[in-house]
């Protein structure tokens, strides 16, 4: 019997102390948004994620999709699959919001919620969700006691 056959394998290209190291929202933000493509940044939502080791500094940030003007698809499977393969222990999703409004939607809320308990049950920690408008201000999901 034949059965397909997987390796998982990760490599560190840039030396752990050169990682970024996150304190808080703002750090989160401005990095997020030097990172952030300025031509669509305010046509449609991108959904990235940050992710981290246990000292908080960023491994990687992963473009997990777009969408339209008014929302993008989080497949939550696709996110852990990729946090578990370069062996991240924390994360910090950020999207963004082309309309410049920062307030979360019922929507964020509740990706947000759907990810920090999948997260619960890796022992992966969902830090913050960071929404950023097109001019570089934010709203920080941790700020605002909702993590």
């Amino acid at each position: 019997m034949k059965v397909n056959e997987i390796k998982v394998s990760y490599k560190q290209r840039i030396p752990s102390r050169q990682w970024p190291k996150i304190s808080g929202s703002q750090d989160t933000a401005a990095l997020l948004y030097e990172r952030w493509d300025q031509d669509t940044i305010a046509l449609y939502e991108t959904f990235k994620v940050a992710i981290l080791n246990n000292g908080n500094r960023v491994k990687a940030i992963i473009e997990l999709s777009h969408g339209g003007m008014t929302g993008a698809i989080v497949d939550v499977r696709l996110l852990f699959g990729i946090v578990l393969k370069v062996a991240g222990t924390g994360i910090i999703l950020s999207h963004n919001h082309p309309s410049a409004t920062l307030t979360p939607s019922q929507a964020d809320r509740q990706i947000t919620e759907k990810i920090r308990k999948a997260g619960a049950i890796l022992d992966i920690r969902l830090l913050d969700h960071i929404i950023l408008a097109p001019d570089g201000s934010h709203y920080s999901f941790a700020d605002e006691g909702i993590l």
